[in-house]
C-alpha cells in the first residue's frame, strides 16, 4: 500500500468520523434538546459546546481538513485523474461547507452562548434561546449536509480507478 492510498484511507476515515457526529447529532441530540425548558436547553449546550473540545474531536475535524488536502496533492498527476478530481471536489466541499461553516457560524455562537451567565431571569434566558437555537440548528444543518457530500466524494475517489483522464 502506497502513502498516497493510506492517507486516502485516512482522510475517508476522519471524513467518516465527523460526518457520523453531525449526522448522530442532527437525529438524536438536536431533537432531545429541542424538548427541554430554556434554561436546561442552554446549560445542556454550554456543557455540549465546551466537552466537544477535546483531543478526539480536534484528531477528526482537523485532521480532515489536513488529510484531505494531503490526499488530493498526492493523487495528481498530469493528466488528472478521475480520483484527483473527486478528492479536489472533497476537499473544497469540506473546507467551505463544514469547517468554514462551523468557524464562521457555529464557533461565534458557541463563544456567545458560553459567555452568556444563566442566572438571569426567565425573560433573558428565553431571548439567548431564540438567539441561539435556531441559527445553530440552521447552520448545523448545513455544514452536516455539505460533510455528508465531502463523505461520498472521498468514497467515489476510493473507489474510482486511478487511471488519468484522457483527453479525447
Amino acid at each position: 500500500m502506497t502513502f498516497a492510498n493510506i492517507a486516502l484511507l485516512a482522510a475517508a476515515f476522519t471524513t467518516a468520523l465527523i460526518a457520523g457526529l453531525f449526522y448522530a447529532y442532527s437525529c438524536s441530540v438536536n431533537g432531545a434538546l429541542g424538548r427541554l425548558p430554556d434554561a436546561g436547553y442552554l446549560a445542556a449546550m454550554q456543557a455540549i459546546n465546551r466537552e466537544i473540545l477535546n483531543p478526539l474531536f480536534y484528531m477528526s475535524f482537523m485532521g480532515t481538513l489536513i488529510l484531505l488536502p494531503l490526499s488530493t496533492w498526492l493523487h495528481y498527476s498530469h493528466p488528472a485523474s478521475l480520483r484527483f478530481y473527486f478528492l479536489l471536489a472533497a476537499t473544497l466541499v469540506y473546507t467551505v461547507g463544514t469547517f468554514g461553516v462551523t468557524m464562521a457560524g457555529n464557533v461565534p455562537l458557541n463563544n456567545a452562548l458560553d459567555s452568556f451567565n444563566l442566572q438571569t431571569s426567565a425573560e433573558e434566558l428565553n431571548r439567548q434561546r431564540a438567539l441561539f437555537e435556531k441559527p445553530w440548528n440552521k447552520l448545523h444543518g448545513i455544514r452536516t449536509f455539505f460533510n455528508a457530500i465531502a463523505l461520498i466524494l472521498v468514497l467515489l475517489a476510493c473507489i474510482v480507478k486511478q487511471d488519468a483522464i484522457k483527453a479525447e
